[in-house]
């Protein structure tokens, strides 16, 4: 069958059940270390069995079979009919990411593949209660919602065997007096009429919260009807004596039923031979009453249904006679929109451009000596920063987008390594730019089982050291100023800077002498450098040496700082700075020659003057003393002025120091300028790729200012 990836329906259906398989995710993940939890196991029951429902409308049989499949086991367990065990749970996960990958099939216009069959095989024998044997034809059973209601012969068996099919108790439910009608839907969809996905029969207690809807709670006396004598049942308000009688079974027979039917209708003027398992909504339109019904269901007036006028449906009658259900069933309005993320990109640009506009014009309103004219361009500015707030906002997103998959990750990893490992998130709702959450999923993947498998120590290795036997790992998030600040904390053995100093040694990565110098903080950076790794071994989760230093990398790259503490028994604390957002960005404007540069501002920690009197050269390297320690000096005027000296030294200028990866640098520049809002501009295909550049931007005079990269500028010059 051809997919049309743009159909809308189509669309709707991959955001929305998308959306209920990522909280998949995060539920069953919790449902493992709550097992009890019977409002967590029918969440997920539910989840299974609206995508499948989706997928059946649309015609998805290979996702409908899995979801079915899984929707089945998920019934067992919150009936009690099987208990959740760790490789149950393992074959529901895969479940998980087979439906994420037909999804993906889907998004590019595939028909989804089949699961695996042995997946398969493994839901078949857990689809069956505890100590029974699987079904052996598990073709036999009907795949989806949608297949059980065209066998009309199946509740044909049933009815004979003295059972209602769900499509008979619905065709009832829409018989019933108007208003009674929404009640009753309330009263099964409560009492759990969703089970009926696995099984054609209603439950007592769902038949009995029917008739307390009906008759209100505790007035039906079942007593009081004899089969038979359904009037004189009627008349008493009940249904049947047999209704008490099979008080041990989940089932009712054909006389309580045909009772409840002439109680609510009239004796004889319910014909049951017309309700078809297929066919439940032409029964309940042949039984619409043509008249508006009494409150109580025993003075309806008997009268035949009448071609014309067609009656109104009861949920939308203003009148008393649909009173309170009316108005409970009233869906809610709309209160959000979908929006293609390019539209908000475009605009987003658009306000780029305003804000360049109102730099420009707060630089002329210095030389305008116009009170009015200055008082307009001050609104101008208001308005424009509340319009850059606005917007930004809509971009953003809470990082729980990228917090959502860790349980599931540290899960599987610490059973693959056979720990105990417990995740704690903190600051889910923290929000930030779309693009960031994107582009920190594979960094904190990472840093994360970079935490569980080198932090954490096996169960035996911690109870030896007095520790308990599941490890603990922190994710957290919080907003700082402008900046978002993500840590990433382990109870673990903690880093021994020695031994991070020897392995530096050993991979050549250093001398004896250089490694001695580095400071514990140091040491501890050295995980990041290329081909550094402490592990002996080599196993499919780490070990092969790479990793941290595409972390480093990929933090630079957003304007981003990552920094690590660690005591040795204790734990490790891994930290990461990020600016909010990347599309406007704060800078410090520099001027190195006659040309103006833009340094971003979460790189820049302090400034001060050159004071040639407080630097040294060490290993060839000028150096200026801080506060006690020694940062490298840089003259920019070397790398971004041509035809400039390399052997020249200013002895007037400024130091800008700045954080480059995680080390400091001290810049030397000519000129400061002042600290400005800049929208970036990507450089055209002649500088695209440019060393040390990561962009343009238009000042505030007009004039145009390259955007520093200091990561890949020190890379190419020092």
């Amino acid at each position: 069958m051809a997919i049309d990836p743009d159909d809308e329906i189509l669309q709707d259906f991959l955001v929305e059940a998308g959306e209920i398989l990522e909280q998949l995710n995060e539920q069953l993940v919790d449902l493992e270390q709550s097992p009890d939890d019977l409002d967590l196991l029918n969440a997920i029951f539910r989840g299974f069995h609206t995508v499948k429902g989706g997928a059946g409308f649309l015609g998805l049989d290979n996702l409908v079979e899995v979801c079915h499949k899984s929707e089945d086991i998920f019934n067992l367990m919150r009936n009690g009919e099987r208990s959740i065990e760790p490789e149950l749970m393992d074959a529901i996960l895969q479940v998980l990411d087979v439906v994420n990958a037909q999804f993906d099939e889907l998004r590019g216009g595939q028909e989804p593949s089949p699961a695996p069959p042995d997946l398969l095989a493994t839901l078949a024998r857990y689809a069956v209660p505890e100590g029974e044997a699987p079904v052996a034809d598990e073709a036999a059973a009907p795949e989806s919602a949608a297949a059980g209601m065209e066998d009309s012969g199946g509740g044909d068996e049933a009815a004979d065997e003295g059972d209602i099919t769900d499509a008979e108790f619905e065709a009832l439910l829409d018989a019933m007096p108007e208003s009674g009608a929404g009640a009753g839907e309330g009263a099964a969809a409560e009492h759990g009429t969703e089970a009926g996905a696995g099984s054609d029969e209603i439950t007592d207690e769902e038949f009995e919260a029917l008739l307390d809807q009906l008759h209100g709670k505790g007035q039906f006396k079942p007593e009081a009807v004899k089969p038979g004598d359904a009037s004189s049942g009627a008349g008493a308000g009940g249904a049947s004596e047999a209704a008490g009688d099979g008080s041990g079974s989940d089932e009712i027979t054909d006389e309580e039923f045909e009772a409840l039917l002439d109680q609510l209708h009239g004796k004889g003027q319910f014909k049951p031979e017309v309700v078809k398992s297929g066919d439940a909504g032409k029964a309940a339109e042949t039984q619409q009453p043509a008249s508006k019904p009494e409150p109580e269901p025993k003075a309806k007036p008997e009268s035949k249904p009448k071609p014309e006028p067609k009656p109104k449906p009861a949920a939308k009658k203003p009148d008393a006679g649909a009173g309170k259900g009316a108005a409970a069933h009233k869906a809610p309005a709309e209160t959000t929109v979908r929006v293609d993320t390019r539209r908000l990109d475009d605009i987003m640009n658009l306000v780029g451009e305003l804000v360049l506009v109102r730099n420009r014009l707060a630089t002329l309103r210095a030389s305008m000596h116009d009170e009015q004219i200055s008082k307009a361009i001050g609104n101008l500015d208001l308005v424009t920063s509340d319009l850059q707030d606005a917007v930004m906002k809509t971009r953003m997103q809470p990082i729980k987008k990228v917090f959502g998959r860790f349980p599931r990750v540290v899960r599987d990893l610490s059973r693959s390594l056979n720990k105990e490992v417990r995740l704690e998130l903190r600051g889910e709702d923290t929000d930030l730019d779309k693009n960031l959450v994107e582009a920190l999923a594979d960094p904190l993947v990472h840093l994360v089982r970079n935490a569980v498998d080198h932090g954490i120590e096996p169960p035996d290795e911690r109870e030896k050291a007095g520790k308990p036997r599941e490890g603990h790992v922190i994710l957290a998030a919080a907003q700082e100023g402008d900046h978002i600040l993500l840590t990433i904390q382990d109870d673990g053995k903690g880093m021994d800077p020695e031994v991070l100093r020897q392995k530096a040694v050993e991979k050549g990565l250093m001398d004896e002498e250089a490694a001695r110098r580095l400071s514990d903080k140091d040491a501890y950076n050295l995980i990041f450098m290329p081909g550094f790794s402490t592990k002996t071994e080599i196993s499919d989760v780490s070990g092969r040496g790479v990793g941290m230093d595409v972390v480093k990398t990929s933090i630079a790259q957003l304007n981003g700082t990552v920094e690590i503490d660690s005591e040795l028994g204790k734990g490790s604390v891994i930290s990461i700075k990020v600016p909010l957002t990347l599309a406007i960005m704060p800078t410090l404007m520099i001027i190195v020659g006659d040309q103006r540069f833009a340094v971003p501002l979460t790189s820049v920690n302090e400034i001060f003057d050159l004071d040639l009197s407080r630097t040294n050269t060490v290993d060839d390297q000028e150096v200026i003393v801080v506060r006690e320690k020694a940062l490298p000096l840089f003259y920019l005027r070397h790398w971004l002025v041509r035809g400039a000296d390399p052997n020249e030294r200013v002895e007037q200028g400024h130091v800008v120091v700045a954080t480059v990866g995680n080390q400091q640098v001290g810049l030397v520049v000519d000129g400061l300028v002042g600290q400005e809002e800049v929208v970036i501009k990507p450089l055209g295909a002649g500088l695209r790729g440019l060393p040390g550049f990561s962009g343009a931007t238009i000042t505030g005079d007009g004039g145009i200012a390259l955007i520093l990269d200091l990561p890949s500028l020190i890379k190419a010059h020092a």
